[in-house]
This record gives C-alpha cells, sequence and structure tokens, in this order.
C-alpha cells in the first residue's frame, strides 16, 4: 500500500511516542511512505520553532526523511474549502502521487473525506485499516 503523510502526523511520529510513531515504523517497514517536498520543509521548521530541533539534529531528520519517496512541489493547486493556506499545495503533491490514503490529523482536511480521488483518512483510521483481518 502507498500511504502519503502529512507534516502533521510526522512531526508526532518524530517528536512523540505513540500512534503516530508506531504507525510511521510499521508504514516504513511493510507498505511504501511517500511524502512531498513542502512536507520535508514543514517538518524541519516545526521541529525548529516548536521544539527548538539544533542543526544537527535538523540534519538527520531530514537524512532520513530524504529516503522516502518525495513528491516535487507542484505548480498548481486545488481550491480547497480550507484556511491553511499551505495545505492546498501538499493536497496537490498528494493527487499526482498515486497513493492508496493521505494521512493526516488536520480536521479541515480530515471533513472533506474525499477529495477528486483522494482518500483522507486520520492516522487511527490508517491504523485500523492496516490490522490483519
Amino acid at each position: 500500500m502507498r500511504v502519503f503523510l502529512d507534516t502533521n502526523v510526522l512531526v508526532s511520529a518524530l517528536a512523540t511516542r505513540g500512534l503516530c510513531a508506531d504507525l510511521y515504523e510499521r508504514l516504513l517497514t511493510e507498505h511504501e511512505v511517500v511524502i512531498a517536498e513542502p512536507v520535508v520543509a514543514e517538518v524541519l521548521d516545526i521541529l525548529q520553532r516548536k521544539f527548538k530541533a539544533g542543526a544537527e539534529l535538523l540534519v538527520k531528520v531530514e537524512d532520513e526523511l530524504r529516503l522516502l519517496e518525495i513528491v516535487p512541489a507542484q505548480t498548481s493547486v486545488p481550491i480547497l474549502p480550507i484556511k491553511d493556506l499551505d495545505d492546498p499545495w501538499i493536497v496537490a503533491c498528494a493527487l499526482v502521487a498515486e497513493i492508496d490514503f493521505f494521512v493526516t490529523g488536520d480536521t479541515e482536511l480530515l471533513d472533506l473525506a474525499e477529495w477528486q480521488g483522494l482518500v483522507i483518512i486520520s492516522p487511527r483510521t490508517c491504523w485500523d485499516r492496516l490490522r490483519p483481518t
């Protein structure tokens, strides 16, 4: 399965322990994880601003993220009924990535549920779908 991770899921996975960290680890070992160039930039910015990550840690995080499949930034974005002006750029990347799920904790994006064929689910829903039947 190809799964696109949004910024908030990656930050939670990298900075804390819990569902997002467990989900990230499982996806890395059993599935294809896809992110976008704007996600890399946002993750590094958030880790620096909110978590006061130092330069050495930021380099390690970026190196880890660059091991994933990274969709380049897109030149046009969809018009979405959301407030965050950065999110359409990430959704644009997800739309071209040929993924099974877009995983996010962003309630505005989750409220869309699906956008132009893009299935948007929460980390919990993704975890539940990965359970063996």
